[in-house]
């Protein structure tokens, strides 16, 4: 518990990136067809089907930006090694198979 307490923000909300990249890809292409809505129906003079089409092609290029960084991320954490590590500890516990001297 004392180790999570020294984390920033920053560093706990890209932990949270990290394990859950689809969820985080998900909920920006949510926000972004919701923001991208919003924005459109300000728009008097566009017809809706437009408004629509728009809408998705804002969504679909918000998407792409956050799959090219959840890329990058997986790159980073693979070239670390952070990645391995996090699934060394947390599926083969150190301490279980102790080794004979």
């Amino acid at each position: 518990m004392a180790e999570s307490s020294t984390k920033t923000t920053a560093e706990s909300v890209r932990e949270w990136v990290v394990e859950h990249k689809l969820r985080t890809v998900g909920c920006l292409w949510l926000s972004g067809v919701a923001g991208s809505f919003a924005y459109n129906w300000s728009q008097p003079a566009m017809k809706t089907s437009v408004k629509i089409i728009h809408a998705r092609l804002h969504a679909q290029a918000l998407t792409l930006a956050a799959l090219a960084g959840a890329a990058v991320v997986e790159y980073y954490d693979h070239k670390t090694g952070a990645k391995a590590d996090r699934y060394a500890t947390k599926f083969l516990p150190v301490d279980a198979y102790p080794h004979k001297d």
